[in-house]
């Protein structure tokens, strides 16, 4: 790999994947291109912002003539395409900007990369990163397989589906080499505050009501980011071309326990009494097309290139609320 290009490089995961790239591929020149919405923020790229093998570039991943002067430019031999709208909430009251940016965008730059490969394969690799949500719902019982059929069922996970069904197109299409992988809910720090786990976090801090999705039965996988940036490395270096990969953290929890979970963490932290901040606990009205339960069988990336997670939930937890905690300065600027 030598010229990168790291769409949504500054949200929540591609800065993450940005912080640990500038180091782990010293010699790679790294282009993140993101066009710096609500969720996307400079501030997240840290030390990178300053590393001499990268570049921050502003700019909208549906603009298709501009993706192709990027290729031209940097002549990019990797793409990670990590740009998306991925708040189900949002999706619902706004469907539209999640298809034209999910797929739309997912399309331009499928399209840009093919156009300036031309045909020249060798040594070249789009990796499209999804979500475990592209499958639908589970009962009490199974996992998400890499051939679980897709069933999704928010306009977010509709949209992740239908772009993944454009990588894989031009994959067997065009022969385009691509790998993708489907990650199960990531946490962590610079995640936005719209999200559960800050959202709780911020409410413990200011002592205000923590609201909860029906009666907080529904379960997710959770996923440490930077365990989710290593298993992107290791696809990126090791992946098949034209495969799947599920990354999962076996970390389920239903919502009302991990917010119990943070709730004791963060009390801890803040020197209050334990528990204290439980009576903030508000149940509201359940999401519409809330599925109940995600969970990733990560065996497949597991067993063939020998990826597992390397933090526990409990450490994993704990770190962020800490960052939370200590970088309040981070989520007044949001304000």
């Amino acid at each position: 790999m030598k010229n990168i290009l790291i769409t949504g490089g500054a949200g929540f995961i591609g800065s993450a994947v940005v912080r640990d790239f500038v180091k782990r591929y010293p010699q790679a020149q790294l282009v993140t291109l993101d066009r710096l919405t609500y969720a996307g923020n400079p501030q997240n790229l840290g030390e990178a912002t300053a590393a001499d093998n990268h570049q921050l570039v502003v700019g909208d991943i549906c603009d298709f003539e501009n993706n192709l002067k990027l290729f031209k430019t940097y002549d990019f031999d990797t793409v990670v395409h990590l740009a998306a709208e991925s708040h189900v909430d949002r999706s619902i009251k706004d469907p539209f900007a999640f298809a034209q940016t999910n797929v739309m965008g997912t399309l331009s730059l499928l399209e840009a990369a093919k156009r300036h490969w031309n045909g020249n394969f060798e040594g070249k690799k789009f990796y499209h990163i999804s979500t475990d949500e592209v499958y639908g719902t589970l009962g009490d019982s199974g996992l998400f397989t890499e051939q679980t059929p897709y069933d999704p069922h928010s306009p977010y996970s509709a949209s992740k589906a239908s772009s993944d069904h454009f990588v894989r197109a031009y994959h067997d299409t065009y022969g385009l080499p691509v790998v993708l992988s489907n990650c199960s809910n990531n946490y962590g720090p610079y995640q936005y505050p719209e999200k559960l786990i800050p959202v709780c976090i911020q409410k413990i801090v200011q002592q205000q009501p923590i609201p909860v999705y029906g009666q907080g039965i529904n379960v997710r996988d959770w996923l440490y980011v930077e365990d989710h940036v290593a298993a992107i490395a290791t696809i990126l270096e090791q992946g098949k071309l034209g495969e799947t990969y599920n990354i999962g953290g076996h970390n389920e929890w239903k919502n009302i326990d991990l917010i119990h979970v943070i709730i004791k963490h963060t009390d801890q932290l803040l020197g209050r009494s334990q528990g204290s901040s439980l009576e903030l606990i508000s149940f509201v009205e359940d999401r519409l097309g809330h599925d109940l339960r995600y969970a990733i069988d990560a065996s497949k990336i597991e067993k063939e290139l020998g990826w597992t997670p390397a933090h526990n939930f409990d450490q994993g937890i704990q770190k962020t609320v800490g960052w939370y905690l200590e970088n309040q300065a981070w989520i007044d600027s949001l304000k």
